[in-house]
């Protein structure tokens, strides 16, 4: 089944329940939430040389101020636009789109094998609207699982909204699944079926349940302050402002708060600050 998510409706959210330590996650994940969409309508304008002012829409006046209600999305999925991004629309950028799809075995060849702890089953692919360090709008993919396909989108949507660079947004099995050529490319990625780093057990990127965002610049770093990869040695230190570095408390951590997920960068000890997570693992 797919679902589109437009960037003209609000998307309202809950937060997941009950997911506890990579080890223990298992193929139930994260539980499924209710969700709403909320159309605004647009004000009609004065016909030409009318003195009768336009009447006031009946809905909500802005997307913060709505009241969530049901309603029936579009029958005919929209796909992105190919080439490098969305097609821009005439007054700026394109809005945020989300399209969420089934996973195939060709899909994640390097990254999923019999054995892991998630079903094909139990993964989707986001297919959506990201923005770029070039200030473009690109199309993207992230592999999660279907449990909380919704609520990422949701998060990439906010993303898009303030407009925090991404550098490419690609599967891993683009890097036929090594976390490590995916981090040095810049890559934001999230289903790995693979272990947690310094670790015999799965990482949460095996359940789908996790996001490495911007790994250069935001780093994983070592409690002794050494990193893996050179090409982030400019962004260990924290706080640091610069473009699609992550610092505590910003508005890329609360975005994924609101949908009770738990950032690497909070950890004592070593740091993953590109790391966002259904329990903070």
């Amino acid at each position: 089944m797919t679902t589109l998510w437009n960037r003209r409706s609000t998307v309202v959210m809950a937060a997941l329940v009950g997911v506890t330590g990579c080890a223990g996650v298992g193929d139930a994940g994260a539980s499924a939430t209710a969700r709403t969409r909320v159309s605004v309508p647009a004000a009609a304008s004065p016909a030409p040389g009318s003195s009768t002012p336009a009447a006031p829409p009946t809905g909500p006046a802005s997307s913060a101020s709505a009241t969530p209600s049901s309603v029936t999305p579009s029958s005919a999925p929209v796909s992105p636009a190919p080439g490098n991004g969305p097609t821009p629309s005439p007054s700026g950028p394109p809005p945020f789109s989300a399209k969420i799809d089934k996973v195939s075995r060709d899909d994640v060849r390097h990254s999923w094998r019999p054995g892991c702890p998630v079903p094909l089953s139990g993964l989707r692919k986001i297919t959506m609207t990201y923005w770029g360090f070039d200030d473009q709008a690109h199309t993207g993919t992230l592999v999660v699982n279907k449990k909380v396909a919704e609520d990422v989108a949701s998060v990439f949507g906010k993303l898009y909204d303030m407009r925090y660079p991404i550098r490419r947004m690609e599967p891993v099995d683009v890097y036929k699944g090594s976390d490590s050529d995916s981090i040095d490319a810049d890559n934001t990625s999230a289903f790995n079926c693979r272990n947690a780093t310094g670790s015999g057990s799965w990482s949460n990127h095996a359940y789908g349940l996790a996001v490495d965002l911007n790994p250069r610049e935001n780093p994983y770093v070592y409690a002794n302050g050494s990193n893996a990869h050179r090409n982030a040695d400019a962004f260990v230190d924290r706080p640091l402002k610069k473009p699609g570095v992550i610092n505590s408390g910003d508005r890329v951590v609360r975005a994924f708060e609101q949908i009770g997920w738990g950032w690497g960068g909070s950890w004592s000890g070593a740091k993953d600050y590109q790391h966002f997570s259904v329990n903070g693992r």
